[in-house]
């Protein structure tokens, strides 16, 4: 298993792997990108399970990274966890491939449904 957290906070980042470790996700299967355009070489480079992204981030926002992975067409399980969860965010993510939208802050118990649902 191999989960890639996309978020600019280092906070949000610790939290999210806090969060994961809570439900039962190993450290050695969580990797992490600062802004989207780490986490795209990332991604070509392992492709990971699961991509847990913030969707405001400095360079390339999520909304951004998920579409050039599908103008690339690398198919890659992807989520958003943020803090701007609103229906028109929730559309736009889902329409472009989300699989699900987290709003911030979440319970981890939230997190493993989410994930439970695709991998």
């Amino acid at each position: 298993m191999n989960i890639l957290i996309v978020d600019d906070s280092k906070a949000m980042r610790m939290i999210v792997k806090r969060s994961l470790r809570q439900v039962g996700y190993p450290d050695d299967s969580m990797q992490e990108a600062d802004n989207g355009n780490d986490a795209l070489t990332s991604i070509k480079a392992a492709k990971p399970d699961v991509v847990l992204c913030d969707w405001n981030m400095p360079g390339m926002s999520g909304i951004d990274l998920l579409k050039a992975l599908k103008g690339d067409g690398i198919d890659v399980k992807f989520g958003f966890i943020t803090s701007i969860a609103t229906p028109e965010i929730r559309q736009e993510a889902e329409g472009s491939g989300a699989l699900f939208v987290i709003g911030k802050p979440f319970a981890p118990e939230k997190l493993k449904e989410a994930l439970d649902k695709v991998l």
